[in-house]
This record gives structure tokens, C-alpha cells and sequence, in this order.
């Protein structure tokens, strides 16, 4: 009995030091992560990186701050050789470009499916990371859209808040044209070239450029056909100023030249650069079309994190995005307030930095409000191709609004396009 009980000890003592290696080791080293925007996504890795050192202060964590275009081409290039050398444990990919590399790079990333508590995600992220049943991101950032406005603006031709509430396209065109017959002021900036506005009216019906099965969905795609038409009725009313790409478009709504801005909560820190228009803002939900699967929520960009299966220390890497990204509710306040980060993490939503009151929008709880319709946000499959479709559909937009085709034309142009394009 002793003779047991000796060995049993013996077996015990040996587990705990084997058990205390491991956590040490699977704790320590060294992990690289590559991201890009050094005023969002690199602020917010350095804020996840403090805090995980501070309980594994031997773990080294390497930020690489690329181009985002470098990290996409240097990511494609180094899977295509397929050789894991060369690689990070973790790797930012944007949600339009997610299905791209998980079809085209099976076995590339770790299957995460099990590694942290989905519903506690918006459902609509995790859909445009799932293939073939398994979940392989982790997701970061929301782009929820809304209607951003300005109070002071909207009230000189008549309105209060409550009219701009769950409105169709066709009413914010019509409010538009008062307030410019009002104030002499544009309702909003608008990049005729730019897909952005398209990509959130189809979303708030629950569509896309592709069906289910991956195909081109555009000649049949009623809510792309919508989308496309509320297009060119923007454009005959009026109502809108004309710009071209980001510095013309910020300038409109900063110079107070447009009484409203339509995209993700991510700009709200470029509304928030002026500040003599404190207290003059105010959101509303996405307009919605004239469709009945169309709802009054959607989305523009947004990006979440990927661990490389074949990289070094990819169990690190895991439980880095599980304890950060997937548990610290502190994070995401502190993120929110630094970096105008919203998060898709639900249970942070109602801390403090998401609930309270903000003095720049009159007094309003906008992050409570945005995460709301967060939650009501379709999900989707982006597909394979969203840029390729974007550019398509934009090709063919300017005969289309000069009048030149019509609608059907038009569609079937850009779906031969996309299908030549893509080689389909």
C-alpha cells in the first residue's frame, strides 16, 4: 500500500512540474501578428498586447504594421508557395475578403470553431467566416451603418429627430429635397464611383452579388436592382454634392456643406474632428428599400483576426485572441473610447464607454444605439468577389445615369463583366 501510495505521489509531483512546463511554454515565446491602419487596428493590437503581458510577461508579441494592400498580397503570395516559413500566428483579414482566402487556402487557417463562445459574437460576423460548418476567425470590428445628421440643419427645413427615424430611401430623398429648398444645403456627399452605398442597401435586404452557392446573382437580384435604381434617384433629385474619393467626401459633411452622412460607425471619429459641431449631430437607422426583406439595419467593411494553422505557436496564438478579444470586456471600453472602436464582442455592450450619454450628438447614447442594430444586421455570405462585383457594377453605372441604358441593360452589362472577370 505504501508502495502505491509512494508511486501515486511520485506521479503527481511529476504531472505538476510537466503541467507547469507547459503552461509556461505554451506562455512565453514569441508570436507575430500583422494588421494595418496605425491610427486603429495597430493602436488596438498594442492595447491587447499590454494587457496579456501583463499576466505573461515573458510572451513576446510582435505588431508588424503594414499597407493593407501589402498585408493581402504578402499573405497571398507566401500561402500560394505553400510553405508555412515566412508567416505570422496572426493576421487581420477584411469580412469582404474572408471566404476569398478560406476557399482559396484550405487548411491555412486554424478551425476556432470550438475556442470561443459564439453567441456572443453578432451572428452576421460569424457568418462570413464559417465554411463547411467550421468558424475559423475571431471577430473584431463592427461597421454597423446609420444615419449620421445634423440636428441644426434638418431643423431648419422642418424636421425633428423622430421623422428620420426607420425611413426608406424614397422619404430621405424627399426630405432632402426640403432641405435643400431650405437651407440651400446638399443632403449628403456622394462618390457616384464608389460601391460602398450599394454594398449597405443590399445587405439591409439580405443580399449580395452572389447566391448562396457562390454564383454571380446580379440580373435576378432584386435587391441589387432596387439598390441600383435608388442610386440614380439620388443623383436626378438633386440632393446630393458630388465628390470624388475620401478627402472631398470627409470635407462635405466637416465643412458643413451636407446635412447627413450614410455609412459605417466608423467614421464617427472623422465627424468628431470638428469640434465646433459638438452637440449638432445625431443618428438615426439606415434608410432601408422598398422591398419587404429589407430592414431599416446593415453594414459597410469591417476586419477580424486569423490564426495561421501551421504557424509556431498557434495554441499561444489562440488563447491570445480567446483572453483579449473573447473574454476582456474592459478591452473593448478602453478601445472604444481610444480608437472609436465598436466592437462585435456583445457582452461589452453595456459597459460604461458604450452607454453613456455623448455630449456631441445632443446628449445621445449613440454606441448603445448602433450596438442595437448591430444585432438586427442580416447575415450574409460575402462571397468570393465583392470587389470585382463592385467594380462591375461601377463600370457601367455612368451610362446608366446619364440615361443612356436602362436598368436591365445595365445589369446584364455588369454581370457579364464580373463573370469575364472572374473567369466564371
Amino acid at each position: 500500500m505504501k508502495r502505491v501510495s509512494c508511486m501515486f505521489l511520485v506521479m503527481c509531483v511529476l504531472f505538476s512540474i510537466f503541467g507547469i512546463t507547459v503552461m509556461a511554454g505554451g506562455n512565453s515565446g514569441k508570436i507575430t501578428i500583422w494588421a494595418w491602419d496605425p491610427n486603429f487596428n495597430i493602436p488596438v493590437m498594442a492595447e491587447a498586447k499590454a494587457r496579456y503581458q501583463k499576466t505573461y510577461p515573458n510572451m513576446e508579441i510582435e505588431i508588424v504594421e503594414m499597407a493593407k494592400a501589402d498585408v493581402e498580397q504578402k499573405l497571398n503570395t507566401v500561402l500560394a508557395s505553400r510553405t508555412k516559413e515566412g508567416l505570422p500566428e496572426i493576421v487581420l483579414i477584411e469580412d469582404y475578403n474572408a471566404q476569398k482566402y478560406l476557399q482559396a487556402y484550405p487548411g491555412a487557417f486554424a478551425d476556432l470553431t470550438k475556442k470561443i463562445n459564439r453567441k456572443e459574437f453578432a451572428s452576421y460576423k460569424n457568418e462570413l467566416m464559417t465554411l463547411k460548418g467550421k468558424i475559423y476567425g475571431v471577430p473584431f470590428d463592427s461597421g454597423v451603418s446609420a444615419l449620421f445628421y445634423r440636428t441644426d440643419i434638418l431643423a431648419e427645413a422642418g424636421y425633428k429627430p423622430a421623422d428620420l427615424n426607420n425611413i426608406t430611401w424614397d422619404q430621405f430623398i424627399e426630405i432632402g429635397k426640403k432641405v435643400k429648398e431650405k437651407t440651400g444645403k446638399a443632403m449628403m456627399a456622394f462618390d457616384t464611383a464608389d460601391g460602398g452605398l450599394m454594398r449597405i442597401m443590399m445587405q439591409s435586404a439580405g443580399q449580395w452579388y452572389f447566391d448562396q452557392n457562390g454564383n454571380p446573382n446580379i440580373v435576378k437580384n432584386e435587391a441589387l436592382k432596387e439598390a441600383y435604381a435608388t442610386y440614380k434617384k439620388l443623383v436626378d433629385s438633386g440632393i446630393i454634392k458630388r465628390t470624388s474619393g475620401w478627402n472631398e467626401w470627409a470635407a462635405s459633411f466637416n465643412k458643413g456643406e451636407t446635412a447627413s452622412v450614410i455609412t459605417g460607425c466608423w467614421i464617427i471619429g472623422t465627424i468628431k474632428a470638428e469640434k465646433n459641431q459638438a452637440g449638432k449631430w445625431a443618428v438615426a437607422p439606415t434608410p432601408r428599400l422598398n422591398l419587404a426583406s429589407s430592414v431599416n439595419y446593415s453594414n459597410l467593411g469591417g476586419s477580424s483576426w486569423y490564426v495561421i494553422e501551421k504557424s509556431k505557436n498557434k495554441a499561444v496564438a489562440e488563447d491570445f485572441l480567446k483572453t483579449i478579444f473573447a473574454t476582456d470586456q474592459d478591452f473593448y471600453q478602453k478601445i472604444l473610447v481610444a480608437q472609436g472602436a465598436v466592437g462585435s464582442y456583445l457582452p461589452s455592450q453595456s459597459g460604461v464607454a458604450y452607454t453613456e450619454a455623448d455630449p456631441f450628438f445632443g446628449g445621445q447614447r449613440v454606441f448603445s444605439d448602433l450596438c442595437a442594430w448591430m444585432k438586427k444586421i442580416p447575415s450574409i455570405n460575402y462571397g468570393l468577389f465583392t470587389y470585382e462585383a463592385d467594380s462591375a457594377m461601377m463600370v457601367v453605372m455612368p451610362d446608366y445615369l446619364a440615361g443612356k441604358i436602362n436598368i436591365d441593360t445595365a445589369l446584364k452589362r455588369a454581370e457579364e463583366q464580373l463573370k469575364n472577370q472572374i473567369n466564371y
